[in-house]
């Protein structure tokens, strides 16, 4: 069954400068809560662009590490990115980032809207209603605190 998580941000400073950081893939090490032991594999580009793979190692649970290969699908520059997970633990993983210029230039609204679909038909419903829905919570919760401390 598909599920959606969605999130708005206000993040303050300059659009141009808050594009080029998330735009930055190593930079995703930074907004990733550090139980998730979350390690790039292999060299990447400096700069985002639309289908560039990316390969991680994600805990998902104390000493269980997952391989997550995903595609940067689409690229507007300075406006939003989509990464589409290719291998990994989910069924279907669908991530929009917007980054919306606020009418005073004095930041953007952040958007992140996730598609995805644990798998495991039944099974996967449980678990998502009782530790896949509030993971992800947490992750973006980090995130949120992350991105405000650097842009405050």
């Amino acid at each position: 069954m598909i599920r959606t998580l969605h999130r708005e941000q206000f993040v303050p400073g300059d659009p141009a400068r808050i594009w080029d950081f998330f735009a930055t893939p190593r930079n995703l090490n930074e907004l990733t809560p550090p139980e998730l032991t979350f390690d790039i594999i292999g060299e990447v580009a400096p700069r985002m662009y639309a289908g560039q793979v990316i390969e991680y190692r994600v805990g998902i649970l104390p000493g269980v590490k997952v391989r997550w290969l995903t595609e940067i699908t689409h690229v507007r520059e300075g406006e939003y990115f989509v990464d589409e997970q290719r291998i990994g633990p989910y069924k279907l993983w669908h991530h929009e980032h917007r980054f919306t210029p606020t009418p005073d230039g004095r930041g953007v609204l952040m958007t992140d809207h996730i598609t995805y679909d644990p798998g495991w038909g039944p099974l996967g419903g449980i678990v998502d209603a009782l530790w896949i829905k509030r993971q992800l919570a947490g992750i973006f919760d980090f995130r949120a605190q992350k991105v405000a401390a650097r842009f405050q």
